[in-house]
């Protein structure tokens, strides 16, 4: 609502605001009145409607949401084109005049040869303009001199317009002197209209002129004979143009102008969302104005006057365009260069030739299967035998055609093949089994491709496994017992000692005190020397020296050794 701003109100004052508020909107009360004695809506947002503090409203108002600045100087007038204000006689001192370049002059009296100027060449004699924005065709001598011919001056105008004038593309135009184009094409429509009726009518008595003359004319230019008549071609043709024009009025963004609509909806006409008021018909979709389903199904088709817009999709030239479509992909999913957007006119020839070949192909093999099996729809005499042949076998059929009686029971066949004998077997693969392998009878072979061998090969295989199970007896009989072998005594280090093994006390008594040597650099790594020489040879006393000086973690007297 608007209200002024006003001192701080009570609880109560602000609830009776409210109130009064509430009743404005519901139409209870009248609504509130501004200074000029106008009504304001009370739906209008407080945010709006509410004056800033600053204007100090005494009144509600809404005058602070209007152009209240507005400036007197602007104008929407425009220049008056070809204006002109004041035509001299003589020439005026500094008309026309040219900024810049002058040439030298001498007085036209004297003898010499003198230069005019270029600004004596141009000059006009015109005093709102200069050298520079002159339009007039350029003399040889100018008015300056001639005297002659003396432009008049131009009209000059100053408009300060506002931000709207300035960026208006369409500022100063007038509408009238568009009319010279719409004459232009309706001289174009004139003339168009009465070459094809002059057209239709010459046809039409050529047509009446030779009615037998039927050899000459192509089925192009029957169609086209078919859809003139004599009646539709002497209508007057004001009176034929204006059969389906309708006068409305076109309301755009723009504003609203008077114009001829034609082909439209008759107002009377029901709409397509009130043919049908159950909530589970056909859906409507106001936004794009489509209604795809039929909204009534069950109705005459004779009788029905919209069934769908799918109806459309599926009828007429849209059904045609669609197969034109789809044979383009497919012709180009096939190597073929066609493209239905960017060369219509291609596709579209290929799409006919398409058909002519297609329906060439298809009468052709019509024909050769109507020479080899007959045609049983012309008018040749069947054979007596056909006519009339009959059996006494009786068969008894069921409601959906099967054979309950008098036809053996057909085993049914699997998708493989059956029966099928290959590398001169005379039974199949898997016909066979015999200690977990699938082979076949004929020869008892388990290998898929080998080559059957019939009786005689059952009998060498049974002569075969016979003798390997003699064998295999034979072996088991005649196998010895495996002799028992003796334990050998190994040496500490890990070889077996020969029993004729005599060791020297001397080297013996050596290599103990070799391996107290090494023993004592392996606890104290200062006592090692620099060159050490290894010897790789070890002796069967250095071996007996290890063993014995050996330390064995199981033995309780280790630490009584040293």
């Amino acid at each position: 609502m608007a209200t002024a701003s006003v001192a701080f109100k009570s609880r109560e004052d602000h609830r009776k605001q409210l109130e009064l508020e509430e009743a404005r909107k519901a139409g209870l009360a009248p609504a509130e009145v501004d200074e000029d004695g106008k009504e304001i809506n009370p739906h209008i947002p407080q945010y709006m409607s509410s004056a800033p503090w600053y204007l100090n409203a005494e009144r509600p108002s809404l005058k602070h949401q209007r152009k209240w600045k507005s400036d007197p100087n602007y104008t929407k007038s425009w220049y008056d084109r070809g204006a002109k204000t004041f035509h001299a006689d003589k020439f005026r001192k500094g008309a026309c005049e040219k900024l810049g370049y002058q040439g030298w002059e001498r007085e036209p009296s004297q003898n010499a040869f003198y230069d005019y100027g270029r600004e004596s060449i141009f000059s006009c004699g015109a005093m709102t303009h200069d050298k520079k924005s002159c339009v007039e065709r350029p003399r040889k001598l100018g008015a300056k001199w001639t005297g002659k011919h003396i432009a008049p001056d131009e009209k000059v105008e100053t408009f300060e317009l506002d931000y709207d004038g300035k960026r208006d593309r369409w500022n100063g135009y007038d509408a009238a002197s568009y009319k010279h184009v719409i004459q232009m094409y309706e001289a174009r429509d004139e003339a168009r209209n009465k070459y094809l009726k002059e057209q239709q009518l010459k046809k039409l008595e050529e047509k009446n002129g030779n009615p037998n003359n039927e050899d000459g004319v192509s089925d192009d230019e029957d169609n086209d004979e078919d859809s003139l008549r004599v009646d539709e071609a002497k209508v007057d043709e004001s009176k034929q143009m204006d059969f389906a024009k309708v006068e409305k009025r076109v309301r755009t963004t723009g504003g609203g102008s008077t114009g001829t609509v034609r082909n439209l909806r008759i107002r009377e006409d029901t709409a397509k969302y009130l043919l049908n008021l159950d909530v589970n018909s056909a859906h409507y979709d106001p936004k794009t104005r489509s209604m795809r389903e039929d909204p009534l199904p069950d109705m005459d088709p004779n009788e029905k006057f919209y069934a769908g817009d799918n109806q459309n999709r599926v009828s007429g030239q849209a059904l045609e365009f669609k197969q034109l479509n789809i044979h383009a992909w497919e012709a180009f999913e096939k190597g073929h260069d066609v493209h239905m957007q960017a060369a219509p006119s291609q596709a579209e020839l290929l799409y006919k030739n398409f058909k002519v070949n297609k329906e060439k192909l298809k009468s052709h093999t019509k024909d050769k299967v109507m020479e080899k099996y007959g045609n049983a729809a012309a008018e040749e005499v069947l054979p007596r035998e056909l006519l009339l042949g009959q059996s006494e076998r009786e068969v008894e059929y069921d409601r959906a055609g099967r054979i309950i009686k008098g036809q053996e029971m057909a085993l049914p066949k699997s998708k493989y093949e059956e029966d099928v004998y290959i590398n001169n077997h005379t039974s199949v693969w898997g016909s066979w089994w015999r200690d977990h392998q699938w082979g076949y009878k004929c020869c008892q072979q388990t290998v898929r491709n080998s080559y059957c061998t019939g009786a005689a090969g059952i009998e060498a295989a049974e002569a075969a496994a016979d003798l390997m199970k003699a064998n295999i007896a034979r072996k088991e009989a005649t196998e010895e017992a495996p002799a028992p072998t003796e334990e050998k005594k190994l040496a500490t280090w890990g070889t077996e000692v020969p029993d004729d093994l005599v060791l020297d006390q001397k080297r013996l008594a050596e290599a103990l005190q070799k391996e107290d040597v090494r023993r004592r650099e392996e606890r104290d790594e200062r006592k090692r020397k620099y060159n050490v020489k290894w010897d790789d040879e070890v002796t069967a006393e250095d071996m007996e020296a290890y063993r014995m000086k050996r330390v064995h973690h199981d033995d309780p007297m280790k630490e009584f050794l040293h």
